[in-house]
C-alpha cells in the first residue's frame, strides 16, 4: 500500500468515525430531554471501549491469518509485529468500523440502561463478538469470506462493507439486549403490570438533532462504503460506483417510507401527513441495505433496494411493537432487517462484471441475472443465507446469556425511580439544559426601570 492509499484510508475511516457523532445527534435527539447526556456519553464510550477492545483483542481475531472462525497469528496482536503506516492504517479504518457495530447497541436501549453495563458491552462486542464474524467473512481464511482459496459455494459471501458484518451484528445484539432489558416504563404497560390498549408515546426532544444526525450519517457512509476498497490506487471505478449507489440506495430508501407511510395515513384517516422520522429511517435503512452489495450492483438495482429497505423498515418497526420490544431510535428495523435484506438483495443483484471488479476471480452472479441468462444459479444467494443465519446464531449465542449475566449481577437496568427522574438527574449530576427562569423580583425590577423611562420619555415630548 502506497502513501496515497494510506492518506485515502485516513480520510475514509475519518469520515466513518464521524459516523459516531451522527448516532450521537439522532439518538441524542430521539429520546427524551432528561437522558440526552447519558445518551451522548454512550456514543463516547461505544468509541473509547471499542477502541480498548479492538486494541487488546478484537483486531487479533478478526485480522490474523489462520482458523475459519478467529485469526491464530500473533502480529496482530496489541500491534507488536506492526511497523510501517500501511500497517497501522488497517488497524484504525477497522477500528472505525468495530465502533460502528457497537454504537448500535446504544439507542434502542436508551433511558434505562445502567452505564456501567453499557461499557461492557461496547468492551465486550469489539473484543469477541464482532471479531469473529470479521474474520469468518472478511479474512482470507474466513470460512465464508469471498476470498478464502477454496470459497462457500465456490462464492463465498459478499459483503462489501458490512451490511451483515456491521450493521446485522449491531442490531441482533440491540435486539437481544432490548428483550432481556425490556420497555421503558409506560411504554407498553402500565403502573400495575397491565398491557395498555395503544402504546406510549415518547416523541423525541429535538427533532432539529435527529435529522442533523441523519445528513451526517449520510456524509459517513461515502467512507464507509467506497472507503471499503481499503485503496483508491486501482479501485477508482469501485469505488465511484459505490458513491453512486449509495446515493441513490439512500435517496429510494427515504422517499420509499416517507410516502408509503402517508399513503397508508390517507387510506387509514383520509388525511395525508408527512412523518419526518419516516424520512429519516427510511433514508438510514437504503444506507444500511445498500452496504453489502454497494460495488457489485448497477445504479438501478440501489433504487430498487432502496425502495424495498423503506417498506422493510415499516413493516419490521410495526412489528417490534406487536411485540412488544422497545426500541427507543427503531435502530432494530434499520440495521438489523435492512442489513438481513442488504444481504439477500446481494444474492439477487450482483452483477457478474462488477462482482469480478471487486472480487477478482469471482464470476458468479445474482439469482436475477442467472435467470435472464437461462440459468439458475443460486450459490450466491444460498451464501447470503448461509452468512445471515451465522451472524444471527453467533450474536444470539454468546449475547443472550452476557446480557442474562448483567442482569443477574444487577448492573443492567438502572432503578425505576431513576429511569422516571431521568438518567441526566440521577446519573450525570443535573439536566442536559439550563432551562432555569430568570429570577421574579429582577424580572419586576426590569420592568419598573423601562416603566419608569418610558413615562420620562413622554414628559420630555410634551415638553
Amino acid at each position: 500500500m502506497g502513501d496515497v492509499d494510506v492518506f485515502y484510508s485516513l480520510i475514509t475511516g475519518s469520515m466513518v468515525f464521524l459516523m459516531q457523532c451522527g448516532f450521537a445527534m439522532l439518538c441524542a435527539g430521539s429520546v427524551r430531554q432528561k437522558n440526552a447526556k447519558n445518551i451522548m456519553l454512550k456514543n463516547i464510550l461505544d468509541a473509547c471501549g471499542g477502541a480498548m477492545g479492538w486494541f487488546l483483542l478484537g483486531y487479533a481475531l478478526a485480522g490474523g491469518s489462520g482458523g475459519d472462525f478467529v485469526g491464530t497469528s500473533g502480529e496482530q496482536f496489541l500491534l507488536n509485529g506492526y511497523k510501517r503506516g500501511a500497517e497501522y492504517i488497517d488497524f484504525f479504518f477497522q477500528w472505525t468500523f468495530a465502533a460502528t457495530a457497537a454504537t448500535i447497541v446504544a439507542g434502542t436501549i436508551a433511558e434505562r440502561c445502567k452505564m456501567e453495563a453499557y461499557l461492557c458491552y461496547s468492551f465486550f462486542l469489539t473484543a469477541f463478538v464482532y471479531p469473529v464474524i470479521v474474520h469468518s467473512i472478511w479474512n482470507g481464511d474466513g470460512f465464508l469470506s469471498a476470498a478464502n482459496a477454496d470459497p462457500f459455494r465456490g462464492v463465498g459471501m459478499i459483503d462489501f462493507a458490512g451490511s451483515g458484518v456491521v450493521h446485522m451484528t449491531g442490531g441482533a445484539t440491540a435486539l437481544v439486549a432490548a428483550i432481556v432489558l425490556g420497555p421503558r416504563i409506560g411504554r407498553f404497560y402500565d403502573a400495575d403490570g397491565n398491557a395498555l390498549a395503544e402504546p406510549g408515546d415518547f416523541p423525541p426532544h429535538s427533532v432539529t438533532l435527529q435529522v442533523l444526525g441523519t445528513f451526517l450519517l449520510w456524509f459517513g457512509w461515502y467512507g464507509f462504503n467506497p472507503g471499503s476498497t481499503l485503496a483508491i490506487d486501482g479501485y477508482g471505478d469501485i469505488a465511484g460506483l459505490c458513491a453512486v449507489t449509495t446515493t441513490m440506495a439512500a435517496a429510494a430508501g427515504c422517499l420509499s417510507a416517507l410516502f408509503t407511510d402517508t399513503i397508508i395515513g390517507m387510506l387509514r384517516n383520509g388525511e395525508a401527513e408527512y412523518d419526518l422520522t419516516m424520512a429519516m429511517n427510511g433514508t438510514l435503512s437504503g444506507l444500511v441495505a445498500i452496504t453489502a452489495g454497494c460495488s457489485v450492483v448497477a445504479p438501478w438495482a440501489a433504487i430498487i433496494i432502496g425502495i424495498v429497505a423503506g417498506w422493510v423498515y415499516i413493516f419490521s418497526s410495526n412489528l417490534l411493537v406487536s411485540f412488544k420490544i422497545d426500541d427507543a431510535v427503531d435502530a432494530i428495523p434499520v440495521h438489523l432487517f435492512n442489513g438481513m435484506w442488504g444481504c439477500i438483495a446481494t444474492g439477487l443483484f450482483a452483477e457478474p462484471f462488477r462482482t469480478a471488479l471487486a472480487y477478482g476471480g469471482v464470476t458468479n452472479s445474482g439469482l436475477f441475472y442467472s435467470w435472464g441468462n437461462g440459468g439458475f444459479d443460486c450459490n450466491l444467494l444460498l451464501a447470503e443465507f448461509c452468512g445471515i443465519l451465522w451472524i444471527m446464531g453467533w450474536v444470539v449465542f454468546i449475547m443472550t446469556p452476557f446480557s442474562y449475566l448483567l442482569q443477574f449481577l444487577g448492573i443492567f437496568r438502572v432503578d425505576a425511580t431513576e429511569e422516571k427522574v431521568g438518567l441526566d438527574i440521577s446519573h450525570h449530576k443535573g439536566a442536559a439544559y439550563d432551562l432555569t427562569k430568570a429570577d421574579e423580583a429582577d424580572i419586576n425590577e426590569l420592568e419598573e426601570k423601562r416603566a419608569t423611562a418610558h413615562g420620562r420619555s413622554n414628559v420630555e415630548d410634551t415638553i
